[in-house]
């Protein structure tokens, strides 16, 4: 059992869903597909991740992707195949609780939740890649009766897709994902929110920051709204700490003196400091070198192809777009060190760029 040899069926044919098809048949697993959206499937065919199962087949393992609302009854009904059966839901502790309460014990060995760290502001399977889990981590959340061949074998589905399994209880999960993105997209809605009574004048000031702070605001508010209910207990103890921090936020930008607010700031700085880096591995000290490059075809290329002769490695890069003229800002983010001569070698082959 602890091989994926496949079959594997995947129940709904979204971005997950399908991009998990992708990387399956990419991978050689055969792959049987299902959704109660017709054209979905359709489309998740069409796009070779998978084919329809066959009549009286049994799957070695079935893929739950569906809202998070039907995940435990479509969860029942999978485990009557006699399949291992896992779900990638963004909350694991709720539907655990709702198949636990329904499924006989032998049946519940069988199942074992999951989440994929990784997705999209686009959705439905015309937005699927194979490529989508490459390198991402891929909680497995086992529960105390979980068979470990299970176990095992949704270990090996996420490495058929290219990701890394990380093991986290189901409570873990739900804490990590409120705190990682669940609470960050609710701050983002907030701040995004704020965009709507602001007058057009005012929004040609905007840059890459905004867009950065608010880009996950863009979300499907009916499926992210399913996911922060099924999470709501965790996500509203978290929402009630920075109500707490956001009275504290107040008070010190009303008062005179700027040291509580400069404690406060320093706090979100030594929180973007905790973020992994590059590979799992500790944050670098990096620089930003900023480089205006004119609007037309070649000129990124020309930039890039530049940067490699110089020898210096780009860990991040954003494009903010001038709203004046036919150029955009790149801001090149690379370890601290790099950053001085990095603008000094790219000045001397002829473009513009500042701190």
């Amino acid at each position: 059992m602890n091989e994926l040899t496949g079959p594997v069926q995947i129940i709904g044919t979204g971005l997950l869903g399908t991009s998990i098809g992708l990387a399956l048949r990419a991978a050689g697993v055969p792959v049987w597909l299902s959704d109660a959206n017709p054209e979905h499937l359709r489309t998740a065919v069409s796009l070779g991740a998978g084919e329809h199962p066959p009549s009286g087949g049994v799957p070695q393992l079935v893929v739950v992707a569906v809202p998070p609302l039907t995940i435990a009854e479509v969860v029942l009904d999978a485990l009557e195949t006699g399949a291992v059966v896992t779900d990638i839901g963004s909350v694991k502790a709720l539907p655990l609780d709702q198949v636990s309460d329904q499924a006989p014990e032998s049946a519940l060995a069988r199942y074992v939740g999951s989440h994929p760290m990784a997705g999209s502001e686009r959705s439905g399977p015309l937005a699927a890649s194979a490529a989508l889990f490459e390198g991402r981590p891929w909680a497995v959340t086992p529960h105390v009766h979980a068979d470990p061949a299970a176990v095992a074998l949704v270990e090996a589905l996420v490495r058929s897709c290219g990701a890394t399994p990380v093991r986290l209880s189901p409570v873990e999960h739900d804490l990590a994902v409120a705190r990682t993105s669940h609470l960050p997209h609710l701050l983002a809605v907030l701040a995004a929110a704020q965009l709507t009574d602001a007058v057009p004048e005012h929004l040609t000031l905007s840059g890459q920051g905004v867009r950065d702070v608010t880009r996950v605001a863009g979300g499907d508010p009916h499926l992210y709204g399913q996911i922060i209910r099924a999470n709501r207990t965790t996500v509203g103890d978290l929402l009630r700490d920075v109500r707490r921090q956001l009275d504290e936020l107040i008070h010190a930008v009303d008062e005179p003196s700027a040291d509580t607010l400069v404690e406060i700031l320093n706090r979100g700085v030594a929180g973007t400091q905790v973020i992994p880096g590059k590979h799992g591995g500790p944050s670098l000290e990096t620089g930003a070198v900023y480089v205006l490059v004119p609007d037309h075809p070649g000129e990124l290329a020309r930039l890039f192809t530049d940067i490699g002769e110089i020898g210096v490695n780009v860990e991040d890069l954003h494009i903010d777009h001038d709203p004046a003229r036919p150029a955009g800002l790149v801001e090149l983010v690379v370890e601290s060190g790099a950053a001085e001569r990095l603008r000094a070698a790219l000045g001397e082959r002829g473009w513009t760029t500042h701190r």
